[in-house]
């Protein structure tokens, strides 16, 4: 691949490649201090495998939180935003030429059942040893205002499928905004309580550095891009992206959470800042990276691949 194609596609990425997940305690893969941080943090996510000791009690109590939480549901709708998302790799990288065997090579890397397995296993393991926290996470959302957000998250997320829904939901947001109040304002607590806006941007950041680690291992960029270089460019992006979330996760949290009243949306705020609800948090985070990463770098690889006409 050329320089010109290279840089391309690196415009490209920072587009289109965030990952946006919802919030389920908002399930959504924190922006560091410094570019040095970034490969250990994609590095932690794979090497922290065994480290804690997963106990019956700690597989039957995470088994449980999964099953309360829908995230079976929850990773069926990501996977279809995955497959959307492989028509806009064709469109943008290799108009017209992916055809029926791109879109089962994107369908192929976007398994619901090895997703699921990935999640389960990485949030277990995050979970290890903490089945109090798990069991207080478990009872908030398996309480009627827990189901019923859990019901609106999911909505929330179909919905915005719709690109009309989404301008939609941004108006609304605008509109919350411009005039002040305390919906607008717990909002934006229940985003920084979760640490949204840096999760997300890490965790896009990350999938976008997987995505050119896919790439090159192809021998896409023949040498014209070394690691520093893809470091750099994956961190110029940090802007765009940044923008992007903070453009997705308002309105996208105004749209979810608009039927309850403010003080059920405080309970809501209230638990996810409790030590069980910030220890959730953090293990969400965790696993989806663990889910997403890979799966950037398998696109990244079988983009370049169908770039250069090779089988994927």
């Amino acid at each position: 691949m050329s320089r010109h194609h290279a840089t391309d596609m690196s415009l490209w990425s920072g587009a289109i490649m965030t990952h946006f997940l919802p919030r389920l305690a908002l399930l959504s893969p924190a922006l560091v201090a410094c570019l040095g941080f970034l490969v250990p943090s994609v590095l932690l996510a794979e090497t922290s495998v065994g480290q804690a000791a997963v106990s019956a009690e700690d597989q039957g109590a995470v088994a449980k939180l999964i099953g309360t939480m829908q995230i079976d549901d929850v990773i069926d709708v990501l996977r279809s935003e995955g497959v959307d998302y492989g028509v806009s790799i064709e469109d943008e990288m290799f108009p017209d030429a992916g055809g029926a065997s791109w879109k089962a090579t994107v369908a192929g890397i976007y398994s619901a059942a090895r997703m699921k397995s990935v999640f389960a296993a990485k949030l277990t393991e995050q979970l290890a040893g903490k089945t109090a926290d798990a069991t207080k996470a478990e009872a908030f959302f398996a309480s009627s205002l827990g189901q019923r957000v859990l019901m609106l998250e999911l909505e929330a997320r179909r919905a915005l499928l719709d690109e009309e829904t989404e301008a939609a939901a941004r108006l609304a947001w605008g509109d919350l905004q411009a005039g002040g109040g305390e919906r607008a304002d717990l909002l934006r607590r229940f985003a920084e309580v979760n640490d949204l806006i840096e999760s997300n941007v890490m965790g896009a950041l990350n999938s976008n550095l997987a995505f050119y680690h896919g790439m090159a291992g192809t021998g896409a960029f023949a040498g014209e891009m070394d690691e520093g270089e893809i470091l750099s460019d994956v961190w110029g992006q940090e802007p765009d992206i940044r923008n992007q979330t903070e453009e997705w996760v308002y309105p996208y949290l105004g749209l979810a959470y608009s039927s309850l009243t403010d003080d059920e949306l405080r309970q809501y705020v209230e638990f996810s800042a409790s030590p069980a609800g910030q220890v959730l948090n953090s293990a969400l985070f965790v696993a989806f990276d663990a889910v997403f990463v890979p799966i950037s770098e398998a696109l990244g690889a079988a983009a370049a691949l169908q770039m250069n006409g090779q089988d994927i």
